[in-house]
């Protein structure tokens, strides 16, 4: 079995928790996941099975979520998690002066990740170094935010904004919470958070994992072919001598035998057969000679 679960992951379970259970539920020992969630967080965790592990690296990047943000509160985790750092009461904020602080967090922003996240900072988690009380300094990133849309407003003493978060890979949504109640001069933690899309999979086509173990003791489970998950990436189809040959690890002359195929320099492709099976991921490179040149990046079966 091989290919990918697009899982809805449940509250108070980490994504490494997840990973153990759909081994059991599945009797596999190879299974990853993608993108890593937050043991409060809940939504899509992209699962890879069996040799699709090795193809988690060409998944597509972007994510959503759906968030609520707490005003006039800050806490030690960004989050409900954390221990109360402060707080004061917000309720003079209204709508449409968070509409407008909101704003500064779409496009290209700099932000610097929680102290309690999974980022390595001298070969250890954060969040491991802050249960130790060891006070990390950590450089803020470039993260992609492509879109904000405010789905709900609740004011009050600690009033609460619902929001709808479109990002690249990345971004940290307790960041845009903490640094929202920065921009606001009262605070912002996190209060809840679901991830509605990851990786090209979306929370409506998602499996809990009760759904999981029943589809696995009823024999019905069947997994995301890897190449409907890569179906972002362009294909080529090699004929037997090519792909016999690829299968072994070569490099192969693709220019003369498909001419009307003209590629990228450079790009990644879903490579199958002419029976339509999917072999695996390859690069494709235009030489100086003007010949292209397909070179195996991940290679999913054995020659015959």
């Amino acid at each position: 079995m091989h290919g990918f679960l697009n899982l809805n992951k449940p509250k108070n379970l980490t994504s490494h928790d997840c990973v153990a259970k759909v081994r059991r539920m599945l009797k596999m020992k190879r299974v990853g996941h993608a993108g890593t969630l937050d043991p409060a967080a809940t939504g899509v965790l992209p699962i890879a099975l069996g040799q699709a592990t090795r193809l988690l690296q060409f998944l597509p990047q972007d994510k959503a979520y759906r968030a609520t943000i707490r005003l006039g509160v800050c806490t030690t985790t960004d989050d409900l998690e954390g221990a109360v750092l402060q707080q004061q009461p917000a309720s003079h904020l209204d709508l449409e002066t968070v509409r407008t602080a909101l704003q500064t967090f779409q496009g290209s922003i700099q932000q610097i990740p929680p102290n309690y996240s999974a980022i390595q900072v001298q070969g250890q988690r954060l969040y491991d170094l802050a249960r130790q009380g060891k006070d990390i300094e950590v450089q803020a990133r470039e993260v992609e935010v492509h879109s904000i849309q405010i789905l709900a407003w609740r004011s009050g003493e600690f009033p609460e904004i619902e929001v709808e978060i479109a990002c690249g890979p990345g971004t940290y949504i307790r960041a845009i919470a903490r640094d929202l109640g920065q921009v606001l001069r009262t605070g912002g933690t996190l209060v809840s958070l679901l991830r509605t899309a990851s990786s090209g999979f979306r929370l409506e086509d998602s499996l809990t994992l009760a759904e999981v173990e029943q589809q696995s003791q009823q024999g019905t489970f069947q997994p995301i072919a890897p190449e409907v998950a890569l179906r972002h990436l362009g294909a080529i189809v090699l004929p037997p001598p090519l792909a016999r040959r690829w299968l072994q690890g070569q490099r192969i002359d693709v220019s003369k035998d498909l001419p009307e195929w003209v590629p990228t320099i450079e790009k990644l492709l879903r490579v199958h057969q002419e029976d339509g099976n999917f072999l695996g991921i390859g690069q494709a490179v235009n030489t100086e000679t003007a010949a292209v040149i397909l070179r195996p990046q991940v290679v999913l079966q054995a020659p015959s």
